[in-house]
C-alpha cells in the first residue's frame, strides 16, 4: 500500500510505502545489518526484554539526522543500560560506523536497511520518490508492542523529543 502526500519533503508532497504503524501494534520484525567488527544482523527479536527507542532518520550525514541522533544519545545516556536504542537509516553500516565514531555516539546502535528496504515498507516509512527513509520515532516495550510513534510530517523536521521521552520514562516506571 502507497499512501501519497503523507510527508512533505522541504515542503514537496510525498508517498510513503506500507501501512502505517500505529500505537497498539506489534512491531513488524525486520532484519537490519550493523558494523561492529564485521557485518551482524539485528531483529525485533534482539530487542525483546527491554523497552526500545527506535529513531529513523533519511541519512545520518545530513544536518537533522545529525542533530536528531546526538540529541537522543547525550539524553539517553543514563538510560542506556535499561534500554535498547537503535538510529535505523539507508546508510552503509560503514559509513553509520564512522559517524558514530565522528561524533561519539555510545548510546545508540545503528542499524541499516539497505539490503531490501525490508524495515522502510513493513514499518510504512520507506520514502517512494527519494528511495530514503522518513523521519520518525518509536518507542516499542519489552515485547515489541508500539507504546509511541511519531512520524515527522516534515522531513526537514526534528521529531518530538519530549513526547518520545516521556513514552520510554512511562514505560520504565512501570516496570
Amino acid at each position: 500500500m502507497a499512501r501519497s502526500e503523507a510527508i512533505t519533503f522541504k515542503g514537496n508532497p510525498m508517498t510513503l510505502v506500507g501501512n502505517e504503524l500505529k500505537v497498539g501494534q506489534q512491531a513488524p520484525d525486520f532484519q537490519l545489518h550493523y558494523f561492529d567488527n564485521g557485518l551482524h544482523t539485528l531483529t525485533l527479536n534482539d530487542l525483546k526484554g527491554k523497552p526500545s527507542l527506535i529513531s529513523v532518520v533519511p541519512s545520518l550525514d545530513t544536518g537533522v539526522c545529525s542533530i536528531q541522533t546526538r540529541t537522543f544519545n547525550s539524553a539517553l545516556k543514563d538510560l542506556s543500560n535499561s534500554i535498547n536504542a537503535v538510529t535505523v537509516s539507508l546508510d552503509l553500516p560503514f559509513a553509520q560506523g564512522r559517524f558514530c565514531n565522528e561524533n561519539e555516539i555510545q548510546y545508540f546502535r545503528t542499524a541499516s536497511d539497505y539490503q531490501d528496504r525490508n524495515f522502510g515498507t513493513s514499518w510504512g516509512l520507506l520514502i517512494d520518490e527519494l528511495k530514503l527513509l522518513a523521519r520518525a520515532v518509536y518507542v516499542l516495550d519489552q515485547n515489541g508492542q508500539v507504546v509511541y510513534a511519531e512520524i515527522v510530517d516534515e522531513v526537514a523536521k526534528e521529531p518530538n523529543y519530549e513526547a518520545a521521552f516521556d513514552a520510554l520514562k512511562g514505560l520504565l516506571a512501570s516496570t
